[in-house]
């Protein structure tokens, strides 16, 4: 699915309130947010991306909506990546690549110690997710 270019916020206009409920979107005064009249909740807005994100959530991740002009989509959240992958398992490719091209240790050692580390790191996501 496609998502259509956010629609510029008004900070002097009501919308309706993301939350699926009939409250109403009122702008605070000298903030760049919202209040809901209904559900209390505040939002703030990301003049950079045209989203509103909710501070008082009980996600945890934060949720974010766009603007499409009659009603809010909720906006694509991006998890960091695992430093599991990003950071520790390049590391240990290329610790072990020096290993194995200085002659210390066979490839098939290596690699099986690579295979050790990958399925830990996997059952670890996992485990942990």
């Amino acid at each position: 699915m496609r998502l259509r270019k956010p629609l510029p916020l008004d900070l002097h206009r009501d919308y309706p309130c993301p939350c699926r409920r009939r409250g109403r979107l009122v702008p605070i005064v000298l903030t760049e947010a919202y209040g809901c009249d209904l559900c209390q909740q505040i939002f703030v807005l990301s003049e950079a991306s045209q989203e509103i994100e909710a501070i008082s959530s009980l996600y945890p991740q934060k949720r974010r909506w766009r603007w499409t002009g009659y009603r809010w989509r909720l906006a694509p959240t991006w998890r960091p990546r695992r430093p599991v992958f990003s950071v520790f398992l390049p590391a240990l490719a290329s610790f072990l690549g020096l290993l194995w091209l200085s002659g210390v240790f066979p490839l098939s050692w290596i690699l099986g110690i690579m295979g050790i580390a990958l399925a830990a790191a996997l059952v670890s996501f996992y485990w942990l997710a």
